[in-house]
């Protein structure tokens, strides 16, 4: 017998999307969408299947701590493909999050391996408080900076000990900025670093757009603990752009990686702390943006409004707030970009699945990249295909992310692009340990550091003594 609450969860969803299921014509046109279908040809690791296990939860006829349902709801990335290839307009995002929450009301504490255990005590205790999370992450660099582990990592020899312990350890040092982009020699790398430019004004000059575009950058987690250097770069592209930045504080965990995992109570609390975080930004700046460098959060973000769509309090704010939402390269491809000085280099581009599926931002970064002079960018085979990494599914089903990612790095390499860029700081670090792992020859890189490269090669930020030049 199903215990109610678990009935709840997934089935209040269910029957806010219960016309568009029972309008699902059985097509199958998720099924080549669906990597998990691609690679078992296994119908209950399809969209349509793990939604007809879902139904029979709710309808009674299965049980919601049943390992098959588990397995098989784990077993999904949760990338959304499936919405985009759906004529039908069926929201599995929502379906499967609330699977997973109805999964997580029911688990006793049966059979929860270490992986999930060790996630499940980081999302309760360490995400949503962040000093915590901020000693975490200063751990973090401190081990991707020490000589011994970076020595250990170049001569691979964790890879010969454990080789779970040497990926994890790649996802970890493909964050550093010295592992990234142009600043490897090329003859084209500029002569600071992103330490030394961080703080700099952006130079001014005639062809700088005169009206002020107000701003906010949603920092982040992961991308303010281990891609700083990213956030540093947009923020300093954005003000080359025309746009007047405003620094919000008492920013918090966007709460993707909770939803993702079914806490949607932790999720919502977060949602709920952002927005009392940027109210005073939206309403003071009239049509403010909020600018998000990272495709998961920005996916969350975006969704607030139906995440919180029962909660009386924050419906009509949260609906305001994911108004305000703009990827940075939605936001930049919407108008002209600022032009910077050459960068030659071949490039590619790989479409994170929350920007591309999620969000259906689709063109943008490619406009983003076709605006640097001297880029030759070379589009990727099945560029909108998952990656593999999706959160933290790469260290929970390796084996299922690591046959996704070897097909990844094959078609980039096929390109035989110099760098390979993403927006998004799980593919970021997936890419990156799978380059390694599979010998490619090129960086990963965020795309808005080329860009900001080009305007650091122009000149367009001035010298710390404010004598302005180019760099």
């Amino acid at each position: 017998m199903i215990v109610e609450t678990a009935q709840t969860s997934l089935h209040t969803t269910l029957d806010a999307e219960m016309e568009k299921i029972l309008g699902c014509i059985h097509c199958g046109l998720c099924l080549p969408a669906c990597p998990t279908y691609q690679q078992l040809g296994n119908e209950n690791d399809s969209p349509r299947g793990r939604i007809f296990l879902m139904r029979a939860v709710a309808e009674g006829r299965l049980s919601a701590d049943s390992s098959s349902f588990e397995r098989h709801i784990d077993l999904c990335l949760g990338c959304r493909a499936c919405e985009t290839a759906c004529p039908a307009g069926v929201r599995y995002g929502s379906l499967l999050e609330s699977a997973r929450e109805t999964i997580l009301e029911q688990k006793t504490g049966r059979g929860s391996t270490l992986q999930k255990t060790l996630l499940k005590l980081a999302l309760r205790h360490v995400f949503p408080f962040p000093k915590r999370l901020k000693a975490v992450f200063a751990i973090s660099r401190l081990l991707r900076s020490a000589r011994l582990i970076r020595f250990a990592y170049r001569k691979g020899l964790a890879r010969r000990i454990a080789p779970k312990v040497d990926f994890a350890l790649s996802l970890l040092m493909t964050t550093a900025p010295d592992e990234a982009t142009g600043r490897l020699g090329d003859g084209a790398t500029r002569r600071h670093s992103d330490k030394e430019i961080s703080n700099r004004p952006v130079a001014q000059s005639p062809s700088r757009p005169i009206a002020l575009r107000p701003v906010s950058v949603f920092t982040g987690c992961v991308m303010e603990g281990l891609f700083k250097h990213v956030n540093d770069a947009t923020k300093r592209v954005l003000a080359a752009n025309g746009c007047e930045l405003d620094e919000v504080g008492a920013q918090v965990c966007c709460g993707a990686l909770h939803a993702h995992a079914g806490d949607m109570e932790t999720a919502r609390e977060l949602a709920r702390r952002n927005i009392d975080a940027f109210e005073r930004f939206l309403a003071t700046n009239g049509p403010a943006t909020i600018i998000i460098n990272a495709a998961g959060c920005g996916a969350l973000l975006k969704e607030y409004g139906d995440l919180l769509k029962d909660d009386p309090r924050y419906a009509d704010r949260a609906e305001r707030f994911s108004a305000g939402v703009r990827d940075v390269t939605e936001f930049l491809a919407s108008g002209d970009i600022r032009r910077g000085a050459e960068i030659n280099r071949r490039v590619t581009y790989d479409a994170p699945c929350h920007l591309y599926h999620a969000q259906r931002v689709t063109a943008a970064p490619q406009r983003v990249l076709t605006s640097i002079p001297g880029l030759e960018y070379i589009e990727l085979e099945g560029m909108q295909d998952c990656c593999g990494g999706a959160g933290v599914y790469n260290l929970s089903e390796p084996e299922m992310s690591e046959s996704l990612l070897a097909d990844k790095i094959g078609k980039a390499q096929a390109t035989e692009a110099e760098v390979l860029v993403t927006a998004n700081p799980g593919c970021h670090m997936q890419l990156g340990a799978g380059a390694r792992m599979f010998n490619a020859d090129c960086r990963v890189a965020h795309i808005v550091e080329l860009l900001d490269e080009s305007y650091c090669k122009a000149g367009f930020y001035e010298e710390p003594s404010g004598h302005g030049g180019t760099p």
